[in-house]
């Protein structure tokens, strides 16, 4: 396996800071030192070992536009690109067309431009070497590079988790930092052993991190916390707990791609590592759905990769049509977004009760669709937004932009009343409370013949958050009495809204194993035609997307990696 050959030289890390523009991350030319010189023994101060810790933050995915400038969520049922043909990284994805030699590199995280071998090798390094650095500075009774060691744990923590979710089990390296001598040919490891490893790694280090809310905040804004460790370790256990692992395995009894038999318990340990979460009492939801992206050291983060201030989001993203706030238009949200969000009663749109019209569709809808996407009369750039047909910013005129009448909203400044895009916050937010409640919510369902209190409680707390109306019954558009499979229905829903755009959708699908269903219906949008006063909407085909199972549920182990190791196994029907 390539990615982790390189021995004694560390240029790997100049690498990963090279593709980052992340303003607190240090950029340290490590590539002209040894690692003697690293890990200085006579450094008191840990100066160049934490120059290396910082830089392997850097190996985190932004995930803005990160696959080949698209959101990964266009390869969902919740967006598509806007950039037409099929060649577009994201299309690949959606519509099958990718085998083990073409899975697209920016989302190829085993040995594409993203690979997460990169930070394992760069963990084990400092896991392994920072001992000798006798650093003075402690933190709750710990040396400062114990602290520094834990963090880097939790990155190679989530490195692991992020290949396990898209691979299945993958070869476990321990501690061991490979030298071109050593037999690299190694065998992948079980999915129940990389779920093992993965979630005793956060618990191992979890006391001796950072603790909420963090010490001189600005300072270490970004850095791994205890909080975090336990967070990460509740959404490993939801996945590992999932259909598509725990019962689903698309290869009956294949250690590598999931667990041999189903076991309800695993949902009990989901659902008390999120509870652990929420008993810290650490996080809570942000008062504003848009500052929690927004604003930096706000409550609800829990883990960010961070980013630029600027506008860059805008640029890619926004509508087109504005000369003096120019936008791309790259990401394309579908009417299966957009129908999926409720009421402003919380009633969903198909309930006869909810007062939707089709012929104003928009209105009275849960605030946070207009958070999420831009859609025809919304306001921004102190104008009512025009994707009509032949529109401001829907011209036809041969250039990018939406396919589907739609605009993504999600993540940028508030500039509903605004002339031109200002700079902003632009972090990447990896985790955060809202996910803690969704992964509660559904783990705890799972558990229990029917939801109990604690299960609405968490929905409860997030439409309230949102903006969506209590009600007579101050239950925000739930039904009461719902049945484990109904609740199950809400949670899925209110995760898919909730989380638009944050690389949650596109893995949800697949480890509810709904994939085959979703993926194999076209993706809608709508043209809308206006005359005079009079605007109608017409649901269309964007694209026709394709979803091979069971071998898509997995990514394939890139072929190259299969041909030099005989040890490494491929994923079935790859």
């Amino acid at each position: 396996m390539r990615n982790y050959k390189n021995i004694f030289w560390v240029a790997v890390i100049l690498l990963a800071c090279g593709i980052s523009a992340c303003k607190k991350y240090e950029q340290f030319p490590v590539d002209k030192q040894t690692l003697n010189i690293v890990f200085d023994k006579y450094d008191s101060l840990g100066t160049n070992a934490h120059a290396y810790l910082n830089s392997m933050y850097a190996v985190l995915r932004d995930g803005h536009n990160v696959v080949a400038s698209d959101y990964l969520d266009a390869a969902s049922d919740d967006a598509i690109s806007s950039a037409e043909g099929p060649t577009t990284p994201v299309t690949i994805l959606s519509t099958a067309a990718y085998n083990s030699s073409t899975l697209p590199a920016n989302e190829n995280v085993w040995s594409g431009a993203q690979s997460n071998w990169t930070g394992i090798r760069m963990a084990n390094e400092f896991v392994t070497n920072i001992g000798v650095v006798p650093v003075q500075q402690t933190y709750n009774g710990f040396s400062m590079k114990y602290v520094w060691k834990s963090e880097a744990r939790f990155l190679r923590a989530y490195f692991y988790f992020e290949l396990v979710k898209r691979f299945g089990g993958v070869p476990l390296l321990g501690n061991k930092v490979y030298t071109i001598n050593d037999n690299i040919s190694l065998p992948r490891n079980s999915f129940d052993e990389c779920i093992k490893y993965i979630t005793s790694e956060c618990d191992a280090i979890k006391d001796s991190l950072l603790t909420n809310p963090i010490i001189s905040p600005n300072a270490n804004y970004g850095r791994v916390t205890k909080g975090a460790a336990m967070a990460l370790k509740a959404r490993v256990l939801l996945y590992a707990a999932s259909p598509l692992f725990n019962g689903g395995n698309i290869d009956g009894a294949n250690p590598l791609t999931g667990y041999p038999t189903a076991d309800p318990s695993r949902w009990a340990l989901a659902a008390q590592a999120a509870k652990d979460v929420m008993d810290l009492n650490s996080f809570s939801l942000d008062p504003s759905f848009t500052d929690v992206f927004l604003t930096q050291n706000n409550p609800e983060i829990i883990f960010i990769r961070q980013g630029d201030n600027g506008n860059s989001v805008e640029s890619a993203n926004g509508p087109v049509g504005f000369p003096a706030a120019k936008g791309l238009g790259r990401t394309s949200p579908t009417q299966d977004l957009v129908d999926a969000f409720p009421m402003n009663n919380g009633l969903p749109i198909t309930d006869p009760s909810s007062g939707y019209n089709s012929t104003n569709p928009y209105v009275n809808r849960d605030p946070r669709l207009s958070y999420t996407v831009l859609y025809n009369g919304a306001q921004w750039l102190n104008t009512q937004l025009q994707t009509f047909e032949g529109g401001q910013s829907k011209p036809n005129t041969g250039q990018q932009q939406t396919l589907t009448s739609y605009y993504m909203r999600k993540f940028m400044g508030n500039f509903e009343n605004a002339n031109s895009y200002g700079a902003h916050n632009e972090d990447w937010v990896i985790l955060r409370y809202a996910e803690v409640l969704l992964d509660y919510a559904e783990a705890e369902n799972e558990t229990l013949p029917a939801p109990g209190t604690d299960v609405y409680s968490a929905i409860i707390d997030l439409r309230k958050r949102a903006g969506i109306s209590a009600g007579t019954d101050g239950m925000y558009g739930l039904k009461t009495g719902l049945s484990q499979a109904g609740m199950r229905t809400v949670v899925q829903n209110e995760r898919r809204i909730e989380l638009a755009f944050e690389e949650n959708r596109f893995f949800d699908i697949r480890r509810w194993k709904i994939a085959e269903t979703v993926m194999n219906l076209p993706r809608r949008g709508e043209t809308i035609i206006q005359s005079g006063n009079a605007t109608t909407y017409n649901i269309i085909n964007v694209l026709t997307t394709k979803f091979t199972q069971p071998k898509m549920y997995l990514y394939p182990i890139p072929y190259d990696e299969v041909l030099k190791n005989p040890n490494m196994k491929q994923n079935p029907g790859w």
